[in-house]
């Protein structure tokens, strides 16, 4: 267990990223141990930023949980995203920020089917900026809420470093909760609508992916 926590496992996208580190560290050490050294600590860095650690899942529909680690930037009572025809009804938008240092990974906060996936390309603005969720590249997953009428939404945002939004479910899925929806490479941003339920977190807390409650039925 302590031998997990140390080396967490790697999510699979980090391999190549790993590797190609690993060798440039190599040749460095071979030239200068400067380099080498600072190489050293970029490899470190690589593999736990893609680090793919195995959380406590509650397993009660009655709370959603967040579907990322990081810090709440903002909570908003604000219209549905238009890109899946919600944009005439009000939901609260809980908005997580991740730093590079964060794990990435990003999981489902409620069991359920997953309705709609839809990405939409765009801006690679700082992921820590409202305007981000408008305007940069994201991904969104439609899941359905058993606990109320309307569904929960999760949306991937790329930041001002990410340029990748990797999704590991497909439509018609059916998820479970804290399950591994995907991940962003490299510093971004996750939302999560919903309606119904009480907001638990509040701006400037720090919460995990698959642990911690967002809300409550």
């Amino acid at each position: 267990m302590m031998l997990e926590k140390i080396f967490p496992k790697l999510h699979q996208e980090g391999y190549k990223f790993l590797v190609i580190s690993v060798v440039l560290t190599l040749i460095l050490w071979s030239i200068s141990d400067f380099f080498g050294f600072v190489l050293t600590l970029i490899t470190i860095w690589v593999y736990y930023f893609f680090r793919d650690p195995e959380r406590t899942i509650i397993n009660d529909d009655t709370y959603l949980v967040s579907p990322a680690d990081g810090r709440i930037s903002a909570i908003q009572e604000i219209n549905g995203p238009v890109e899946l025809g919600l944009d005439n009804k009000k939901f609260t938008r809980v908005s997580i920020f991740m730093n590079v240092f964060d794990c990435h990974v990003n999981r489902a906060p409620s069991n359920g089917e997953i309705q709609d996936i839809f990405y939409k390309p765009g801006k690679f603005l700082n992921a820590s900026l409202n305007k981000a969720s408008e305007e940069n590249e994201r991904n969104y997953f439609k899941i359905e809420d058993s606990k109320t009428d309307s569904p929960i939404i999760v949306v991937q945002i790329a930041g001002l470093i990410a340029r990748r939004i990797v999704t590991q479910v497909e439509k018609t899925h059916t998820v479970i909760q804290g399950q591994r929806l995907g991940m962003i490479r490299f510093g971004s941003r996750v939302d999560i609508y919903y309606t119904q339920r009480k907001t638990m977190v509040k701006v400037g807390q720090n919460v995990i992916a698959g642990e911690s409650l967002i809300a409550s039925s």
